[in-house]
């Protein structure tokens, strides 16, 4: 029985998904963060924590691993070294392909066809395929990039309490609540700050656009600013010739009504996520492997 394996590795967890040739699920697996900037070793443990759980859970053993094509997406795969190191580790599957993780969800997101996604989670990324040309825009990492994402809305939220707290700006029930979780003490924000990760950073974002819908003074303007950030990364894909533009991640459903109207209508949804897109390169892969 020919089985594929599609995973995503991306910057706050890792999920992986097995399907037979037809494409009926076997089995899931969660693992934990696996971008690159946290160690290749680490992120690799977190893969495996996820492949395996699918496989014992799709009740198959070491023996049918040699029946597994695999894809797997990994966040940072463009850092010095990375991929060579994933194509130097000794994986047990019958072939194995290697992508972004925005490679992967926008051939989910289009099936493999031509199109544009912006990823808005912890991080942020635009990508694009129009033929032959595949091209990103941003996803440098935070907090010099990320525009728009939950690491950025979060990074605005704690700045801007800091701001209400010296009382450069107004207080707000956001800035509050800010303050009230490091007890009103700037030097334990300070503190904080010294190894907050941008996961970290990105657990204050519901918060703050919760507060935005609520019409919350600080909160709604850095909301508005984010999604101007975003209107423009989708703007510059499609001006690139994009035919359409997904946006996906885990902050993406609440932005998409704070964007520009003429951006609304040019949005789409996806045709499948991320999962999808690490398993259609893994068939891609083993058809080219056969084929040469």
């Amino acid at each position: 029985m020919e089985l594929y394996l599609g995973i995503d590795a991306g910057g706050t967890h890792t999920r992986a998904r097995l399907v037979t040739a037809e494409g009926t699920v076997l089995g899931t697996g969660e693992g934990g963060p696996a971008n690159t900037r946290i160690g290749l070793p680490l992120a690799l443990e977190a893969v495996e924590h996820a492949w395996r759980e699918a496989m014992t859970q799709g009740g198959l053993g070491e023996a049918d691993l040699a029946s597994v094509r695999a894809g797997l997406g990994i966040a940072g795969l463009n850092r010095r070294g990375v991929l060579p190191g994933l194509q130097e580790h000794d994986f047990p599957f019958r072939s194995i392909a290697f992508a972004s993780d925005a490679a992967i969800a926008n051939l989910g997101a289009h099936a493999g066809e031509n199109g544009a996604i912006v990823i808005v989670g912890t991080g942020s990324i635009g990508f694009a395929r129009v033929g032959e040309e595949v091209f990103t825009i941003g996803g440098y990492g935070f907090p010099v990039s990320d525009e728009g994402s939950g690491a950025d809305l979060g990074l605005r939220a704690v700045r801007q309490a800091l701001w209400a707290r010296d009382g450069r700006i107004a207080p707000s029930p956001m800035t509050d609540e800010v303050l009230a979780l490091f007890h009103g003490s700037a030097g334990e924000i300070v503190d904080w700050t010294a190894s907050a990760t941008p996961t970290d950073y990105a657990a204050f974002a519901p918060m703050v656009m919760d507060r935005a819908a609520e019409g919350d003074a600080v909160a709604e303007p850095i909301v508005q600013a984010a999604a101007r950030r975003l209107d423009r990364l989708i703007r510059t894909l499609l001006d690139r010739g994009a035919p359409s533009c997904c946006l996906m991640g885990g902050v993406a459903a609440r932005m998409r009504d704070w964007l520009a109207a003429s951006i609304r209508e040019r949005v789409s949804e996806p045709l499948g996520d991320s999962l999808d897109g690490a398993i259609l390169l893994a068939r891609t892969k083993a058809v080219e492997k056969e084929a040469g």
